[in-house]
């Protein structure tokens, strides 16, 4: 399995304000807007990405970061096979990604996901 992406997932109360803040700080512009996620990117480097989240809609708890991979199944059976917890079950989601979460040792809920195609 590979990495092929990682961006940071923060957690907003205002996802006005925080847009506006990261807009303004950085010059970073919406790329994508579910809503409850709206991901950042640098104009001039689309791949530097940066999304806010008011809440997860499918899972309980909203992840620190997003990291796609070519093989989210793969990865899920790594994560198992390790005694990793699972905090969000493999699955398909309505928006093109099958993903899960697995907890890091020091606590970290990451997201795990590959593009459905």
């Amino acid at each position: 399995m590979k990495v092929t992406r990682v961006v940071a997932d923060l957690e907003t109360t205002s996802m006005e304000e925080a847009v506006a803040f990261y807009g303004d700080v950085l010059g970073m512009r919406v790329v994508m807007d579910h809503g409850w996620i709206v991901t950042l990117a640098d104009p001039g480097r689309p791949e530097v990405q940066l999304s806010l989240m008011t809440h997860d809609a499918t899972a309980a708890v909203v992840p620190v970061a997003s990291i796609q991979v070519d093989d989210v199944d793969a990865s899920y059976r790594a994560a198992v096979a390790a005694g990793a917890e699972i905090v969000h079950e493999l699955t398909d989601e309505p928006w093109g990604v099958r993903r899960f979460f697995v907890r890091d040792p020091d606590g970290n809920v990451v997201n795990i996901l590959s593009h459905v195609t």
